[in-house]
């Protein structure tokens, strides 16, 4: 009955919004290599079959030495059994933007090398001071390395108190983390998921076929709560995990995606997890969370069961001005694309949008962002089996898959456009983060994908079209610096309406520009711009050229 309410509610909408023009292509080519980015993502995979082989890393672009173009920062894992960066190989890696076209390696000289057998990574400004930072989400110890303005950072997570939250005295696997003000004192928080409780070359056997060993299913780990620290102000956090009443929920956390799904002014939470059910988590007030995501209908699949959510993104896809939640997951399960209803409700509609070609895939990091500007945010995903062994149970399934788009139609479908974007979305990979923005300034959403044991695509947009853009940077002056949480609602001249919002916590173990992108069709002008600041200052801007990047800062109130 939910479905059917979607249905006619999204037609209801559709019949007013649908496109006028005809979509134009989208089409990437992978340049890694011309521009010299040169990474391989080490697993160190063993015999034993540690569980954490099987899932580095995450993706980061961000802009370190504000100079206008995005930088690339990629995770790396570590030898096993010592869990240690043994060598140069194992090292994370930060590429500058030449603003040519061409990136250079500029790890050493950054202090970025990283430590340990790294997963995740998340950029946030915790200090307001203007310049991005880095958070590591680790096997091991966490990292949290401050930016220092002169290209360099230093490590301070020692200081900050963010070594990592332990559980029975062991310091718990993180994978993904994402920072956000949930209590709106002007300063960013960090929200770190953790997965399973784990050690090295303790993995349960578990045999394929014939005696060949895979990786063991999830249920066979025991969950793990995740962490919230509050940001103190002087350069020190404090675990608030228990007062928050985040320690109350035990799963496999994979991803976290914030948007302020009720509108009452505080970011709320969602955690995509592995077999475990989906969290929806409440902010009240900035004090506490409840975890409602059995209420709002976002916790199982719609027969009951329970997902293996990978990566996720919070945000409105339906251009109705609520956040949706779109998340990832294996085969035999579609991807969920559950549209916020209102009153705190969300609707599967997955099937209803014709996203049935995901039971056939295998989904790590994801994101909507608007690919071919027409002004309504399409799907990308990067796809890979989980088991590196899979053909050996099932010859029809295969370890490496391609990556998928799905075009958003414009009347509550999508349709998949894999096909035609171009033959490097066609190679398949083990692929598992990726981060969005773009690269070159030229409108055009761009995307950076890890590839277990083998080496990073940089994705470029390289779609045809006459469709126009806009970027918009925003700097914080009682909100947090980097406006992260601000939600902007712009009209455009034909009278079409977006929302969008700054975050960049997406996909799976990754982090995105910052900057807000907006694809605008035809129009060459937003008659109307609003951006609500999560200090709740609303600011108005009126006949907004287009074709640029735009920075807004907060007024001072």
């Amino acid at each position: 009955m939910r479905e059917l309410i979607f249905i006619l509610a999204f037609g209801l909408l559709a019949a007013d919004t649908s496109k006028p023009f005809a979509p134009a292509p989208i089409e990437f080519e992978d340049i890694a290599g011309k521009v010299g980015l040169r990474f391989v993502t080490h697993n160190s995979p063993t015999p034993n079959k540690n569980q954490i082989e099987t899932m580095v890393a995450g993706v980061a672009l961000l802009d370190y030495d504000g100079d206008g173009y995005l930088d690339i920062y990629l995770v790396n894992g570590a030898a096993i059994p010592s869990l240690q960066k043994e060598s140069s190989a194992y090292w994370n890696r930060l590429f500058h933007n030449n603003h040519d076209g061409t990136f250079t390696d500029v790890t050493e000289r950054a202090g970025l090398a990283g430590a340990g057998y790294g997963m995740g990574v998340a950029v946030g400004d915790y200090d307001n001071d203007g310049r991005p930072d880095l958070f590591l989400a680790n096997v091991t110890g966490n990292q949290l390395f401050h930016n220092n303005g002169d290209g360099t950072f230093t490590d301070v997570t020692a200081k900050a108190g963010l070594v990592g939250a332990q559980m029975n005295g062991k310091k718990m696997w993180s994978v993904s983390a994402g920072w956000f003000d949930y209590n709106n004192d002007g300063r960013l928080d960090l929200f770190v998921v953790n997965y399973c409780v784990w050690e090295v070359n303790k993995d349960p056997y578990c045999p394929l076929k014939h005696g060949v060993r895979a990786y063991c299913h999830p249920k066979l780990y025991a969950n793990l709560h995740n962490t919230l620290y509050r940001n103190n102000g002087d350069g020190t956090f404090t675990d608030v995990s228990a007062e928050t009443g985040i320690v109350s929920h035990m799963g496999k956390g994979m991803s976290v995606s914030f948007a302020d799904y009720d509108g009452d002014g505080f970011l709320d939470a969602f955690v995509a997890n592995d077999t475990t059910p989906a969290f929806l988590l409440h902010n009240l007030g900035g004090k506490r969370f409840e975890e409602v995501g059995v209420q709002a209908g976002v916790a199982y699949a719609p027969d009951g069961t329970t997902l293996s959510g990978m990566g996720s993104d919070f945000r409105d896809v339906n251009n109705d001005g609520l956040p949706d939640i779109w998340y990832t997951a294996v085969e035999h399960q579609r991807f969920p694309l559950l549209i916020n209803a209102r009153h705190g409700d969300f609707d599967d509609a997955t099937v209803a949008s014709g996203l049935q070609p995901t039971t056939e895939m295998s989904g790590w990091g994801n994101g909507m962002f608007d690919l071919d500007n027409d002004g309504w945010k399409d799907l990308f995903v990067a796809r890979s089996n989980v088991v590196d062994n899979i053909n050996e149970l099932i010859p029809t399934r295969r370890f490496p898959e391609p990556n998928s788009i799905f075009r958003n139609l414009g009347n509550g479908k999508f349709e998949e456009v894999s096909g035609t974007a171009g033959p490097d979305l066609k190679l398949e990979a083990p692929h598992r983060g990726v981060a969005f923005g773009d690269l070159d300034n030229d409108g055009r959403v761009d995307a950076v994908v890890s590839v277990l044991g083998g080496q990073v695509k940089l994705l470029h947009n390289v779609s045809e079209s006459s469709n126009h853009w806009i970027l918009l940077k925003l700097v914080g002056t009682k909100s947090n610096r980097m406006g992260i949480g601000a939600q902007i609602h712009i009209t455009t001249e034909d009278g079409r309406s977006q929302w969008n919002e700054v975050t960049t916590s997406v996909g799976y173990a990754s982090s995105s520009d910052s900057r807000v992108h907006f694809g605008l069709g035809a129009n060459r002008t937003i008659k109307d711009m609003e951006i609500r600041w999560p200090s709740g200052i609303k600011q108005t801007l009126h006949n907004v050229a287009a074709d640029r990047v735009m920075t807004i800062e907060e007024p001072r109130q």
